[in-house]
């Protein structure tokens, strides 16, 4: 059973790039950076199950009550394999965004011939503090197990008060909000305990591809002290750089659209695709012309 749906491809080119969403969104998450990516780059995108967009959606009827470890990083691993599989690729760009980018790592390692280049866009590979390994991963674990407990008795209360800390932009809440609250909340509970309560730091050093990491300034989720850890762990990457992003927020895409294509666009140059030259402005352009909804 696959457990993604929804495949999409936009463009065409040598370089292929593809775009894994995180927690609480769906590939719509990066319509702002899609059209000035698939000038000269075949691009790929799709939905997660635990989503509520159809196909594999968490939102069906099929997905009433999740099964306790039915999601695990491995798993997403494996279906981003099956995807890139599927659709013929090597060597591909793979954009992972928040929990996808731990599961992109785990990709490259079981399988180095798909990837040519991470790009770990708000990654996290254990969000709970570890003080007796000197590890800062943002949260305690009481904080964990309370947001969780909230979760589990109002859901769409605990979505009203975390998608705007998470998103730390007023004007993209609205279809962020609506993104999170089309998952089911059993899956979205399950999911959540996968992600907050993992640890995937283990990989790290296995990763051997190249890796952009990219972090944002103020992301109360994933602060940059933990993409300095990821790069000092990733020990047998052939790079390892941190980009850290002037902006707020675990949403980069929405948040700041430009600085987060000014990044991409210079990893596709250096693996032969399509550069930013005369690309500049084109999320201003697009913006301009009424803008996306991460929720369509």
């Amino acid at each position: 059973m696959r457990w993604f749906a929804n495949v999409r491809e936009v463009g065409g080119g040598d370089a292929t790039v593809v775009l894994a969403h995180g927690y609480g969104s769906n590939q719509a998450l990066w319509d702002k950076l899609v059209p000035a990516l698939s000038r000269r780059n075949r691009v790929i995108l799709f939905d997660w199950d635990f989503t509520g967009g159809g196909g594999g959606g968490g939102g069906g009827a099929e997905h009433q009550e999740a099964e306790e470890g039915r999601y695990t990083f491995g798993r997403f691993a494996d279906d981003l394999i099956a995807l890139l599989d599927d659709k013929g690729v090597r060597g591909a760009v793979l954009v992972g965004h928040s929990m996808s980018a731990m599961a992109a790592c785990i990709a490259s390692v079981r399988r180095p011939d798909l990837v040519t280049h991470l790009v770990l866009l708000c990654a996290s590979p254990r969000y709970i503090n570890s003080p007796e390994e000197g590890y800062v991963g943002g949260f305690e674990r009481a904080s964990i197990d309370g947001m969780l407990d909230s979760m589990s008795s109002d859901f769409g209360g605990w979505v009203k008060g975390f998608v705007p800390n998470a998103v730390g932009d007023a004007a993209s809440v609205p279809p962020v909000e609506a993104s999170f609250l089309a998952m089911h909340p059993g899956v979205a509970l399950e999911v959540a305990r996968m992600i907050f309560l993992g640890d995937q730091r283990g990989v790290l050093g296995a990763v051997t591809a190249p890796c952009t990491i990219v972090q944002v300034a103020g992301d109360f989720a994933a602060p940059p002290i933990v993409a300095e850890y990821m790069r000092r762990r990733m020990t047998g990457a052939a790079a390892a750089d941190v980009v850290v992003i002037d902006s707020v927020g675990h949403f980069p895409q929405l948040v700041a659209p430009q600085q987060v294509l000014d990044v991409l666009e210079g990893v596709m140059l250096r693996h032969g695709g399509g550069g930013g030259e005369g690309e500049r402005g084109a999320v201003e352009e697009q913006e301009a012309d009424g803008g996306i909804d991460i929720a369509a």
